[in-house]
């Protein structure tokens, strides 16, 4: 896989469903269970699959996600492998930014034609899943296919907001309907025993594509109007071209808004996660840290991930994620919630300074109460704050803070004074 091989990541937009969490930073660069990044994802399945060749493109707020990676990603001076950004940029043939997913590729193309390669694989920024590539390869190369789509099956409910596929008996997709509000009873698949006995009757496409290589360069120089494969270029490509669907049945979340990006990460306090981040043939591959093992002091944990580096004194911590150099003050309680940690350790001489001046510290203070909340990086929250979110909560934008969904989303590097109430 190797050598025939190259996988493209795309950093997506400006991510405003995932807001305020995207303000600052790209969606691949969002913090994810604690301690990775969720471009951590498709380049450790890429990683766990034999592809070690990678750009990811990006536009928006990438500085953190170059960071990131230009941190991460080291090589062997004797191997080829490597992960890149490529940052839209404007050229003698195109000033604009990228228009779409296609578009995207598209103005990139003299950069990734200029490695070998048979095949790219094409895949999202802001997934949750792990999935062997080398798999998917072997059937797109088995069915003498010129396009690969990973789909998944699923219910009703979910299927007016995906794209959906209909495909023959030997796999090779016919049609194709994108978020379909009406007619749905046309739309069904046999999916197999187990899916349907699930309900899962609908193929959704995963916005995971294998490509060969001159059909790729082929169909994108074919009619520079289309800007979007899911939208534009696949729905033409079945009607001419031979276009397998992949199906997977594992786990896959999309991370499209605050409420699937806060449901992925406490699913993984699970007993059993549908998520396995303990699986060694699935490394999820970050930033190597040296960090100190997380202190915990006084403090009842339950369903709880915590990353290294954490100082714990609350008095509990229930249905929660801790990032990484998470501090928390005594008595507090946290529960239903995802706490990203912080940047930076405060020196002693700074915490004597702050406490005399009755200013808040990094991280969450004494006698806190934290529920259905998201605390973004760097955050100073004092003594005595009361953060419960709920359905009671009302949607709205403020300057410290957004509410989603009845989450409580407390913005990167925000000062919640003591006392506070939301």
């Amino acid at each position: 896989m190797t050598d025939k091989v190259l996988g493209v990541i795309l950093g997506g937009g400006q991510g405003s469903r995932l807001s305020p969490l995207t303000q600052t930073r790209s969606k691949p660069a969002v913090p994810i269970a604690g301690k990775y990044r969720l471009v951590d994802i498709p380049i450790s399945n890429c990683l766990n699959s034999g592809i070690h060749r990678m750009f990811v493109l990006t536009q928006f707020n990438s500085a953190s996600l170059n960071k990131h990676i230009k941190n991460t990603y080291h090589f062997s001076h004797f191997s080829t492998a490597f992960v890149d950004i490529l940052a839209a940029e404007q050229t003698v043939q195109n000033a604009g930014w990228f228009q779409g997913t296609a578009d995207a590729v598209r103005q990139c193309m003299h950069h990734i034609v200029s490695h070998e390669f048979d095949y790219i694989l094409i895949l999202s920024g802001d997934q949750l899943y792990q999935m062997d590539f080398k798999d998917m390869i072997e059937k797109h190369i088995e069915a003498n296919a010129e396009i690969t789509i990973g789909t998944i099956p699923v219910t009703a409910k979910d299927a007016t907001d995906f794209g959906i596929l209909k495909a023959d008996d030997e796999n090779m997709i016919t049609s194709f309907t994108e978020k379909p509000k009406t007619g749905l009873e046309n739309w069904t698949s046999d999916t197999g025993e187990e899916m349907q006995a699930e309900g899962r009757n609908f193929l959704a496409s995963m916005g995971i594509y294998v490509f060969n290589r001159e059909y790729l360069i082929n169909i994108l120089n074919e009619n520079e109007e289309e800007k979007d494969f899911g939208k534009e270029i696949l729905p033409r490509a079945i009607t001419q071209s031979r276009v397998l669907s992949y199906q997977y049945e594992g786990y896959w979340t999309d991370i499209g808004n605050i409420s699937s990006f806060f449901e992925a990460n406490l699913g993984l306090t699970d007993e059993i996660p549908k998520f396995n981040m303990f699986d060694s043939n699935h490394t999820i591959f970050t930033r190597a840290r040296m960090l100190p093992p997380s202190k915990i002091s006084g403090t009842t944990l339950e369903k709880a991930i915590i990353a290294e580096g954490c100082i714990i004194q609350a008095s509990r911590i229930e249905h929660a994620v801790l990032g990484i150099r998470a501090r928390i003050g005594k008595h507090t309680v946290v529960t239903n919630a995802y706490v990203m940690g912080s940047d930076r350790y405060q020196t002693l001489e700074e915490i004597e300074l702050e406490t005399s001046k009755g200013n808040s510290l990094i991280g969450i203070g004494d006698r806190c109460y934290i529920n259905n909340a998201i605390i973004d990086k760097n955050c100073r929250i004092g003594n005595d704050v009361k953060i419960n979110g709920g359905p009671h909560l009302e949607d709205g934008d403020f300057e410290l803070y957004t509410v989603k969904d009845g989450i409580v989303v407390i913005k990167k590097g925000a000062v919640l004074p003591s006392g506070t109430v939301i």
